[in-house]
């Protein structure tokens, strides 16, 4: 059967098990739509996608509305000491806030009710977008409760959902195989390749490591997210690479064809063109490669604070969540051993 997808239609399911029917664009408030089986529909569709959706105009908003309070937390101290790769992300979500209906409402008056209507709007969807939900609104509050809007943080106790994934998917040995076969040494796309998988560091510190970054055999990185401080030895395949590599008129490895350093959601977008081009499948990303550096470095023996000070991981349990399967599999091994 043919699925066609309208843009911007979202369902949603009611409290009396009915299923309800949203236009939710950007810019403009959310507009109810009728059952898509209803004659109705698609007549109402197209009205409201040319021209009758109300905009929502966020400069002239209700003082102590959530607007207002989004606008004013994105004036503060609070939220420009919040690294730029994190506050894109929080943007994001910030924006999907503003568009809803809800957020013209008093911050005074919101209740844990008001914050798992919010959540439950991308709880089918996307059940880690409506977590994240969760989080931004609780730095709001407590942003509120600093300027005096509320006594409490209405988000405290409401329960984040339960969300069953393994994550990004790591790459195997195969699709590694098949990436270093289809892109020759002395591509930028075999660079940017060998440059995640051996310094494991996640895309937003590979796109920022330069020819300033090499001191010795080492490479030096100090990580976006954490601030960690890193010295890595340079593995022979990646050497091969850096001596392969010639200046693209920017300060980094990498760049655009503009010689411009590449922006880290650009480099994403770039790289898994790149997949596509060497025939590997969708979910091959780069944070896929950080994964299959640390098993690789389990497969080859090395303890967990070893591969942490590779990663930078912060913690041992984010690294024994990337290397779990492999240390059950010798784990395994050895115990059969005992009884052979």
């Amino acid at each position: 059967m043919t699925v066609i997808r309208l843009k911007y239609v979202h369902k949603f399911p009611g409290r009396n098990g009915k299923t309800r029917y949203y236009l939710r664009k950007p810019g403009h408030k959310q507009a109810k739509l009728p059952d898509p089986s209803s004659p109705e529909f698609y007549a109402e569709y197209q009205r409201l996608m040319h021209g009758d959706l109300e905009p929502i105009t966020i400069g002239s908003t209700i003082p102590g509305s959530l607007i207002d309070l989004i606008s004013q937390w994105r004036r503060s101290h609070k939220y420009h000491a919040i690294k730029d790769s994190t506050r894109q992300v929080y943007d994001r979500l910030l924006n999907r806030i503003a568009i809803m209906e809800c957020a013209q409402g008093p911050v005074k008056h919101m209740g844990p009710q008001n914050v798992r209507f919010i959540m439950r709007q991308y709880e089918i969807s996307s059940p880690n977008t409506a977590n994240r939900m969760l989080s931004i609104l609780s730095l709001l509050m407590d942003y509120a409760v600093d300027l005096g809007w509320r006594d409490t943080n209405p988000t405290h106790g409401v329960k984040r959902i339960k969300v069953k994934s393994t994550g990004f998917h790591s790459w195997s040995d195969d699709e590694i195989s098949r990436y270093r076969a289809h892109w020759p040494t002395g591509s930028h796309q075999r660079l940017a390749f060998s440059l995640l998988l051996y310094t494991g560091q996640r895309r937003s510190d590979v796109v920022r490591m330069g020819p300033d970054d090499v001191a010795g055999s080492f490479i030096e990185v100090i990580q976006q997210k954490t601030g960690a401080k890193l010295a890595i030895p340079i593995h022979p395949a990646l050497k091969k690479e850096l001596e392969a590599w010639q200046p693209n008129g920017s300060e980094t490895f990498l760049a655009t064809v503009h010689g411009q350093p590449f922006s880290v959601n650009g480099f994403y977008n770039n790289f898994s063109e790149w997949c596509q081009q060497a025939g590997l499948p969708k979910g091959c990303s780069p944070h896929g490669l950080r994964k299959a550096a640390a098993r690789l470095l389990a497969e080859a023996g090395c303890t967990s604070h070893q591969i942490a000070a590779i990663t930078g991981h912060r913690t041992l349990a984010e690294v024994e969540r990337y290397t779990r399967a492999v240390e059950q599999k010798r784990l395994a091994q050895e115990a059969m051993t005992k009884i052979s």
